[in-house]
């Protein structure tokens, strides 16, 4: 009876798990990644009606089956990226999100912990805190982000927007900038995912929260 009743006691008093991901995060990120799947799935169907190299996407992983179809797919999860984005902007600089989790940022930091990275001696015990590695990622992607947003509405509205276009040193410019803010996208989808399949508790507190 004493050890039942101790065990209920050290059950009740037990610290609660620890919130990683708040709801706000978590609704946001699954959101970005289920409407950046359609982006880049409907923009490599656009982008076969006009190559801008000497290859193009297989019609397995492109959505839309021809340019037209390609284009209402891309609008409208263009949408749904940009609202999302702007949330996320929003109520990370507002709840002090970025400041926190993403800096400082500084050069020390990141080759120390690219070393680590790469030799498998790189800590993952606390995921509230970023690494630097992570912080100049996020950061860079949060960048890349804003840039494809800015190069694909110079694309989509050039004559309203000629001033925009401008900026990126015309329209075929653009096209170019927008595909490699694509791939590098693309780079750090695969990357992202490779890592929360290592580390699988960052996988769940991003589903769950803790």
């Amino acid at each position: 009876m004493t050890s039942l009743a101790v065990s209920d006691h050290q059950a009740e008093t037990a610290t609660p798990a620890k919130v990683i991901q708040p709801v706000w995060v978590r609704i946001v990120h699954w959101t970005n990644a289920f409407a950046m799947i359609l982006m880049i799935m409907s923009g490599w169907q656009i982008y076969n009606a006009s190559p801008l190299f000497g290859f193009t996407f297989s019609r397995s992983i492109t959505l839309g089956g021809w340019l037209g179809g390609a284009l209402l797919w891309h609008f409208a999860a263009m949408w749904l990226l940009m609202v999302n984005g702007l949330v996320y902007l929003a109520l990370g600089f507002a709840t002090g999100r970025f400041r926190k989790k993403l800096l400082p940022i500084t050069p020390g930091g990141v080759i120390a912990d690219t070393k680590a990275a790469l030799t498998f001696k790189l800590s993952h015990d606390d995921l509230s805190k970023y690494n630097s590695v992570q912080k100049l990622l996020y950061a860079g992607i949060i960048t890349v982000g804003v840039v494809i947003v800015l190069s694909g509405l110079s694309m989509w509205k050039p004559v309203q927007l000629h001033w925009l276009v401008s900026l990126f040193g015309g329209y075929d410019i653009a096209r170019y900038v927008h595909f490699t803010c694509m791939a590098l996208i693309v780079a750090f989808l695969v990357i992202h995912v490779a890592l929360a399949l290592l580390v699988p508790k960052s996988l769940r507190a991003m589903i769950i929260g803790r």
